[in-house]
C-alpha cells in the first residue's frame, strides 16, 4: 500500500511546475487524471524529440498519469468536469492567469458543491497584486526573483541549466497538497492552495537576500565558484580536467595547505587567516593553488583531497551522470514504459522501506479518455458522439 492509494487528482496542467508536482503525487500512489487539449495536448509534448521521439521534459514529469483529452471551452466540457470533480480529492491547475476562474473552476466557485475538494492554483505571480496578469516562464521568474543577479560570471548573468523556478513552485505545491490532505483527514473539509513561482524562488533566494540586508552589497557573480567562501569552486588540473573543491573552516584550510598544497607556511600566514581574508585575497591565492595543481591529474588531486578529507567532486556532464557509480551502486535506476518503448528512470529521491514508489508508464495523448469517460457513466455511443463533436 502506498501513502496516496485511493486519492484522485484531476489536473489541468502544462509545462513543468504543475506536472512536476502531480508526478510526485503519482509516485506516492495517487491516481492522476491529466486533462489535455485534443490533438495537441500539453504543449510540453512538443518541446523536443530527444527521448526516442518524445520530449525530454514530458517523459520526466508525466509518468504514472492517465491522459484524458477534453476541450475545456466546448459546451460539453462542464458536464464532464463536474463528474470528474465528483470523484476527485484534489484539483491542480496552472492555466494562464484567470483562465480557471473563467471556466468556473475557481475555489470559490467549487467549494459549495465540493466541500472536500482541495484546489491548488499554481501561477507566476499569484492571484492579486500588480503582476497578477503577467505571463510567467521559468527564465522570467529567475530574472524577477534576483537569481540572475547572483548567478553567472562577473560580466554576464547566467540562467540555471534546468527549470529551477518551475521546480521550486512544483515542490511547494506538492508539499502543500500533502499537508492539505492531512488537514482534511482531521477537519473533513477541503481548502484552497495558491503557489506562485515568484514567491517560491524568492524563498530559495533568502541567503543572498539576507547577505544584502539593510543595504549591504549583494553577493557578486562568481561563475561556478562560491561568491563568499574561498577556496570553494572549480580548479583546473594538469591533465586538462577540472576538479571542484570546497573548504568550510580554518581547520580544513590548515589541512588543505599542509596535505594537499604541501605548503604548510600558508596555514599560518596572517594574510589568509580567515575566510573573509581569503575571499578578499582570492586573486592572489588562485594562481598559487592552480600552479600546485598543474603537476597533478584530476584523479591524483581527488585522491589527495579524499585522503585529507577535503570535500571535492568531479565536474560531470550528463553522460557521466547516466553512468554515475554511486547511483548504480545504490540501484537508483529503474525502467518506465512510454509510447516509444521502455526508458530508464531515476527512482524518486528518498529511500523508504514502507512502500515501493509507483513507476508506471508515460501516457500517450488521450490514451485513457474512453476508459475514464466509461467510468463516469458515458457509454460507447455517447463517447463516439463526444468525439464527433470534437469535445474530446
Amino acid at each position: 500500500m502506498r501513502p496516496l492509494d485511493g486519492i484522485t487528482i484531476v489536473t489541468l496542467e502544462h509545462a513543468i511546475a504543475a506536472p512536476f508536482c502531480t508526478r510526485q503525487l503519482a509516485d506516492l500512489g495517487a491516481r492522476v487524471i491529466k486533462v489535455e487539449r485534443p490533438r495537441s495536448g500539453d504543449f510540453a509534448r512538443a518541446y523536443d524529440e530527444r527521448v526516442r521521439g518524445l520530449a525530454s521534459h514530458f517523459v520526466w514529469t508525466n509518468r504514472s498519469k492517465e491522459s484524458l483529452t477534453l476541450d475545456l471551452k466546448h459546451a460539453e466540457a462542464p458536464g464532464i468536469l463536474a463528474r470528474l470533480l465528483d470523484v476527485a480529492d484534489v484539483l491542480v491547475q496552472n492555466l494562464a492567469p484567470g483562465a480557471a476562474a473563467r471556466l468556473g473552476l475557481s475555489y470559490d466557485a467549487l467549494r459549495g458543491q465540493y466541500p472536500r475538494l482541495i484546489v491548488c492554483d499554481i501561477s507566476g505571480y499569484g492571484s492579486d497584486g500588480p503582476y497578477r496578469d503577467k505571463k510567467a516562464y521559468d527564465l522570467l521568474i529567475q530574472s524577477e526573483s534576483g537569481f540572475l543577479s547572483v548567478t553567472g560570471a562577473p560580466d554576464a548573468p547566467a540562467k540555471a541549466g534546468c527549470s529551477i523556478a518551475d521546480i521550486s513552485a512544483g515542490m511547494y505545491a506538492y508539499s502543500q497538497i500533502l499537508a492539505a490532505l492531512l488537514q482534511r483527514g482531521r477537519s473533513g473539509r477541503g481548502c484552497h492552495i495558491e503557489v506562485s513561482m515568484l514567491e517560491s524562488m524568492v524563498e530559495w533566494m533568502s541567503y543572498p537576500l539576507y547577505y544584502a540586508f539593510d543595504g549591504a552589497s549583494p553577493p557578486p557573480r562568481a561563475g561556478a565558484a562560491h561568491a563568499t567562501i574561498y577556496p570553494y569552486g572549480p580548479f583546473p588540473t594538469g591533465d586538462g580536467k577540472t576538479v571542484m573543491l570546497g573548504l568550510q573552516n580554518e581547520r580544513e584550510w590548515a589541512v588543505f595547505c599542509t596535505e594537499v598544497l604541501e605548503r604548510p607556511d600558508l596555514a599560518s600566514d596572517p594574510r589568509y587567516a580567515s575566510n573573509a581574508l581569503r575571499t578578499a585575497a582570492r586573486d592572489e591565492l588562485q594562481p598559487l593553488i592552480v600552479s600546485r595543481f598543474a603537476g597533478l591529474s584530476a584523479e591524483q588531486l581527488i585522491a589527495r583531497l579524499d585522503a585529507a578529507q577535503i570535500a571535492n567532486a568531479r565536474v560531470n556532464d550528463m553522460h557521466d551522470v547516466w553512468q554515475h557509480p554511486q547511483l548504480a551502486a545504490r540501484q537508483r535506476w529503474t525502467e518506465v514504459a512510454t509510447p516509444a518503448g521502455p526508458i530508464p528512470a531515476l527512482l524518486p529521491p528518498g529511500k523508504v522501506d514502507a512502500f515501493t514508489p509507483r513507476m508506471d508508464a508515460v501516457p500517450a495523448l488521450g490514451q485513457h479518455t474512453d476508459g475514464i469517460l466509461g467510468e463516469l457513466g458515458w457509454d460507447a455511443a455517447a463517447i463516439s458522439r463526444l468525439r464527433q463533436l470534437a469535445a474530446i
